[in-house]
């Protein structure tokens, strides 16, 4: 998974197109879990546009979604976020929502 910057996901959103944004700091356990899960529906899901940064870097996208806690997953489509997921509870979880988030 690519780390973007903050113009990145910008340009992700305005694409109109399904983006999913993985949001996380280097130093949390539940983050490193959710990371591994990560690279295993990236896979899974080759079609979604998937990034990640470190939630310290990109304060705006922090306060501007009000994100609450790490680790976090903004899903976007149709230019706007349309779902924020915090709990990260397996991996088919996670590819069901994004899955849906492409069909």
């Amino acid at each position: 998974m690519e780390e973007w910057s903050i113009k990145q996901w910008e340009a992700a959103v305005q694409s109109g197109e399904q983006a999913a944004f993985y949001l996380y700091t280097p130093i949390c356990g539940t983050c490193a879990v959710a990371s591994k899960m990560m690279l295993i529906v990236e896979q899974l899901v080759p079609q979604l546009q998937l990034g990640k940064a470190n939630i310290n870097f990109v304060e705006q996208i922090a306060r501007e979604h009000q994100i609450e806690s790490v680790p976090c997953l903004l899903v976007c489509n149709g230019g706007k976020v349309t779902n924020k997921i915090y709990a990260f509870q397996s991996v088919p979880f996670l590819y069901e929502l994004l899955k849906k988030a492409i069909d």
